[in-house]
């Protein structure tokens, strides 16, 4: 059994979502948003997004921390912000021993519908399929780091999930 906090990071909604991976089994144990204020000076947004993380690390204990990658637009001041509340989550994850891994939005994408080109919606239902959830989650914020933390599982399990998920949509129903 391993445990996987994956993170969408933002200054202003950072997405979490926890996923506990028992070989070919998936299931999500957590996800949410950690929201902070605009007009806060960013310190005290980064010091909310380090310490909800930290307790999530603390109640969870994940093995690993799977963040989506900084991605660089046009908007260099959104993409700072991103980057540090990386950092803050990164910190977290640090002071508790769990070692972090990043994955671009492609990657993403890939492991969870198979194509790196996904759209928002697309990744939603998948996640929640592989999860074996009633509906996709919401908000997107915490599916995107659901998905962050599927990717990191990946490999024989993730395959499996993917096969069973596929044969639901298919008609068939999954071995208990």
């Amino acid at each position: 059994m391993q445990v996987v906090m994956g993170i969408d990071p933002g200054a202003a909604n950072l997405g979490f979502g926890v996923v506990r991976i028992e070989g070919s089994r998936m299931v999500a144990l957590d996800g949410g948003v950690v929201e902070t204020l605009p007009e806060q000076p960013m310190e005290l947004r980064l010091e909310r997004i380090h310490g909800a993380l930290s307790e999530l690390i603390e109640w969870h204990e994940p093995k690993a921390m799977a963040l989506e990658d900084l991605y660089f637009g046009k908007n260099v001041h959104s993409a700072m912000a991103v980057g540090r509340a990386s950092g803050a989550a990164m910190l977290a994850a640090a002071q508790r021993g769990v070692s972090c891994f990043t994955y671009t939005p492609q990657a993403i994408k890939k492991a969870v519908c198979g194509s790196g080109a996904a759209g928002k919606e697309q990744v939603q239902r998948m996640v929640g399929t592989l999860l074996g959830l009633p509906e996709p989650p919401t908000p997107d914020h915490a599916a995107d780091a659901l998905a962050v933390a599927i990717c990191h599982g990946g490999g024989t399990g993730h395959q499996a999930a993917v096969a069973a998920a596929s044969a639901v949509a298919q008609g068939a129903r999954p071995a208990a």
